[in-house]
């Protein structure tokens, strides 16, 4: 399974589970929150590390850039796209 895929499914749970959302919420105040937030998701069960999920957003960013207008400096900017990190909690949030 890939990053985006679990941590699509640890989301879900994460809404259905309020303990959960909270838990994940609290990892932002840690002194290291990416970090606590992939143990969170490695206690689950999810095996998530540290550079696989920054990795994973920087490869989908760039995959999205060759698709489009060649790939090329022309190509849209699009920000935020690549931070997966970022976007799990901003469908948390929601």
């Amino acid at each position: 399974m890939e990053i985006a895929e679990m941590l699509d499914e640890i989301k879900q749970k994460a809404l259905a589970d309020k303990n959960l959302r909270s838990e994940f919420l609290a990892t932002r105040e840690d002194a290291h929150p990416v970090a606590a937030f992939c143990r969170k998701c490695r206690e689950l069960g999810y095996p998530v590390y540290d550079m696989d999920l920054i990795n994973a957003g920087e490869e989908f960013y760039a995959a999205m850039k060759r698709s489009t207008n060649g790939g090329g400096e022309n190509s849209p900017m699009l920000e935020g796209e690549d931070d997966f990190y970022e976007l799990f909690f901003a469908g948390l949030e929601d």
